[in-house]
C-alpha cells in the first residue's frame, strides 16, 4: 500500500525561517534548505512526495 502524503501551503510556509543571508531556512522531514524565495517550498515538497493544498 502507497502512503499519500499531503501538506497545506501555509502550514509548510510557517516552517520558512529568515535566515542571515536574507533567505530563509526551511525543513522538511528533518532536512534543512537554505531558500531565497519561499515559492521555492512547493518545489522541495513535492520532491519529498508531498501533493501540495493551496
Amino acid at each position: 500500500m502507497e502512503t499519500i502524503k499531503t501538506a497545506m501551503f501555509e502550514t509548510l510556509m510557517e516552517s520558512a525561517v529568515p535566515n542571515e543571508a536574507g533567505g530563509f531556512t526551511f525543513t522538511l522531514e528533518g532536512k534543512s534548505y537554505q531558500i531565497m524565495d519561499t515559492l521555492e517550498i512547493s518545489k522541495i515538497a513535492q520532491d519529498h512526495g508531498y501533493i501540495i493544498i493551496y
